[in-house]
């Protein structure tokens, strides 16, 4: 689409301030550098130049498009174009002095060199004295403005350089409802300076001391803002949100910008912010070029990972996205936000459950992907080792299906969503995303054989993800809302945790090394989970952040080991090769690889086992499928 090359009202009249500014400064210059002998002598060919060189300035004021720039929103790069078009019509008039001018043509400089230099000092400061007042009386008035609309008086927890981002957008009026009245960094260099008129306060540990002293003056902060800095390990920001919560201070936090394109907006602090080890750094430009322009089929896309998964491909441009999901509710939900949230995109979602092969390889073949992200599964160990046929159903044939599907349209790739349980497993769980992960590595070598480059199927295993359904999170915030107790399994009971966006942006990295030039031999990915956590020190962190006490307000039980769980979960197995990829946070496993054969003879077995509801044989099957599976044959 061309670009309209048309000037706007807005535009005609900023040309015309230019104009009459640089008329301004250059009759400005003579008058104060000449006295008035001298001005009655210059100022008649001084007129008769002017126009020819307002025309020019103009020319030069456009080649420098400032006419595009907005003044409410002037800043140093404004300025800095200014100085540019300032130095360059000073320079010309040097020039024009000097060579047409010079005294062997005209009997002296017109000009002269202090001339020119005054000239260039005025004219900077006409064409920058508008903008920068019109953009003080706008800042000035959006304050009055903040003051008068029952804004929150709130304090900015963080660096400066965060704070300054938040200010700019209350000034610009994307962040409403919020009055600063102070800022509390952990920086010593930020101490006793100020940004953007609003003063830094103190450090972190200042919270309580600085919002009496602000009461006492008659500001009643309720809100503090959390900046991306506050969220280091070395600002404390547990401790920050149980001392806010302490004085009644509700919290909000503003998101880092280099999430992948988000918006500046303000959201809750949520106790999952507070849990982890800092994220692993995504290459975000990497995620966008791959995605970009692409058509993408997301199964299980109304669950925790299946709908992060589609709305972060959406934010990276994909250009169609088929939502496949059995749950209407889940479906609607999904569509609907991504719909709202992304309407460039062209997005569509259809019931299905990948068990049902002729609806998959029906839909998934008129949609003519060109990767889909598989991560409809049955997930929870004690539901599953309960019933273990349904599990299979969908875990592995559902697993097959799409599978085929996806290779049948002809997609370039196929991501199975896989878990940190499948290696060494000891859950049905475990086995049957083994089995499931098994198929896609055999499907993905003989595509990859015969000479010719087939799709790229692989899978990416990974553990517990905070605020997932059914994850540990939700159910102990649930558990404390209700007074308690807080149930855990064994006080050393350990998980590996990360967030769902770190590990669904890690899933599409993991896909695009798949389909790049160095992923041809690679088709199981583990992520880096960092360290382990202790279930029950997890417990009474999320009770301390609710602004409780363990074991005095909200008691810890101890419930017992359930079915299909392990103490502590693993995440390379001792017969796996592992490999560094070059991409932070994600590295490349080496399992012992069967036949498409061989795991085809498995399959069918297990659904002649299913057929009879043969519990022995489906044990069996597994243990000779995945021999490291050591799970207990635990009839339903």
């Amino acid at each position: 689409m061309k670009r309209s090359r048309k000037l706007t009202p807005r535009q005609y009249l900023i040309v015309a301030h230019d104009i009459v500014a640089t008329a301004a400064a250059t009759i400005f210059t003579f008058v104060i550098r000449f006295d008035e002998l001298r001005l009655a002598v210059k100022l008649p060919p001084l007129l008769m130049f002017l126009p020819i060189f307002l025309v020019f300035a103009a020319g030069v004021y456009f080649t420098l498009k400032l006419h595009q720039s907005k003044w409410r929103f002037t800043s140093v790069p404004d300025l800095y174009n200014i100085f540019r078009a300032s130095t360059v019509l000073a320079i010309s008039l040097l020039a024009l002095d000097y060579i047409l001018l010079s005294p062997n043509t005209y009997g002296e400089f017109f000009f002269g060199k202090i001339t020119i230099l005054l000239y260039w000092v005025l004219q900077m400061f006409f064409l920058s004295g508008g903008r920068i007042a019109y953009r003080y009386f706008h800042y000035a008035r959006t304050l009055q403005r903040v003051r008068i609309a029952d804004a929150t008086p709130t304090l900015i927890i963080g660096r400066t350089a965060d704070a300054e981002v938040l200010l700019r957008s209350i000034e610009s009026g994307a962040v409403k409802k919020i009055w600063p009245v102070g800022i509390l960094s952990p920086s010593a260099a930020d101490r006793g300076q100020s940004i953007r008129s609003i003063p830094v306060l103190g450090d972190l540990d200042d919270l309580e001391g600085v919002v009496a002293d602000l009461a006492r003056r008659g500001t009643h902060v309720t809100r503090l803002v959390m900046s991306p800095s506050a969220f280091s390990p070395d600002a404390q920001p547990e401790a920050i949100l149980i001392r806010a919560r302490r004085l009644g201070l509700a919290m909000s936090q503003l998101p880092s910008l280099d999430g992948g394109g988000m918006s500046v907006q303000l959201t809750p602090v949520s106790v999952e912010d507070l849990l982890l080890r800092p994220s692993v750094k995504i290459d975000y430009q990497r995620l966008e070029e791959f995605v970009n322009g692409k058509s993408i089929v997301v199964t299980g896309g109304g669950g925790s990972i299946g709908s992060e998964i589609c709305e972060r491909i959406a934010a990276f441009g994909a250009a169609r996205l088929l939502v496949i999901e059995n749950s209407e509710p889940a479906l609607f939900a999904v569509v609907e936000r991504l719909v709202a949230e992304q309407p460039k995109a062209d997005i569509s979602g259809r019931i299905a459950d990948i068990r049902d092969r002729a609806r998959i390889m029906r839909l998934i073949a008129d949609f003519k992907p060109d990767i889909v992200f598989h991560a409809a599964a049955l997930k929870h160990v004690p539901i599953l080792e309960r019933d273990w046929d349904e599990g299979i159903k969908t875990n592995v044939l559902g697993s097959i299906n799409v599978a085929d599907a996806a290779a049948a349209a002809g997609a370039g790739a196929m991501v199975m969503i896989s878990t940190d349980k499948a290696i060494e497993p000891v859950s049905m769980l475990g086995a049957t995303k083994r089995l499931a992960e098994m198929y896609c590595e055999a499907l993905d070598a003989a595509g990859n054989g015969n000479g010719r480059r087939g799709m790229r199927l692989i899978s990416v295993r990974f553990g517990n993800v905070l605020a997932s359904n059914g994850s540990v999170v939700p159910k102990f915030k649930a558990q404390i809302e209700a007074g308690g107790p807080v149930t855990v399994t064994h006080p050393d009971m350990v998980r590996y945790f990360m967030t769902i966006r770190e590990a669904c942006d890690l899933v599409i990295t993991a896909a695009s090394h798949a389909l790049g030039l160095q992923g041809g031999k690679v088709s199981v990915y583990v992520l880096n989970m960092g360290q382990p956590v202790k279930i029950v020190d997890l417990a009474e962190r999320i009770i301390r952040l609710s602004g409780l006490e363990p074991g005095r307000d909200i008691k810890i039980e101890f419930t017992g080991i359930r079915p299909g769980e392990r103490l502590h979960e693993i995440l390379f197995s001792h017969e796996e090769e592992m490999a560094e990829i070059g991409i932070p946070g994600i590295v490349a496993a080496k399992p012992v690889q069967a036949s498409l054969e061989a795991v085809r003879g498995w399959v069918a077995l297990l659904e002649q086992g299913l057929a009879g509801h043969e519990h022995d044989v489906i044990y069996k099957v597994l243990r000779d499928a995945v021999p490291e599976f050591r799970g207990e044959a635990v009839r339903a």
